[in-house]
């Protein structure tokens, strides 16, 4: 039995000050992703993609590099963001979900790293 009040123990459980920034986070790349994913798409086939010297050009490109690289990041921030929601809803075990959400940024970054090198790699070798 508690001898808090009421409002003692939501004092105890307020805002964490995050809530808005994570969903407009969200929206945003939601929207850039809606915006980015059908351009980059329609670009690539129109760049005869199933080639590999046609795909090795649109990703060497400077016009298919940075559309790679915005659609790429979009990506993984509305993922990781995703991710991050799931694991706040569904693990309860303070030690697994702090784990979770460690790995969840840490690949997050990886991949971006991962991709960034690749574009990287493609324009310096053609």
């Amino acid at each position: 039995m508690s001898f808090l009040t009421p409002a003692k123990r939501i004092n105890k459980l307020g805002s964490a000050k995050s809530g808005v920034h994570h969903f407009v986070g969200q929206r945003v790349s939601a929207i850039a992703l809606a915006l980015s994913m059908p351009v980059f798409v329609i670009a690539l086939a129109f760049s005869g993609a199933p080639d590999p010297a046609a795909s090795r050009a649109f990703f060497g490109s400077a016009w298919g590099a940075i559309l790679t690289l915005i659609t790429l990041t979009a990506t993984l921030y509305h993922m990781r963001l995703g991710l991050q929601v799931v694991v706040e809803d569904y693990i309860h075990t303070s030690g697994a979900r702090i784990f979770l959400l460690i790995a969840n940024t840490l690949i997050t970054y990886g991949l971006w790293l991962a991709g960034a090198y690749a574009l990287i790699r493609l324009a310096v070798t053609g």
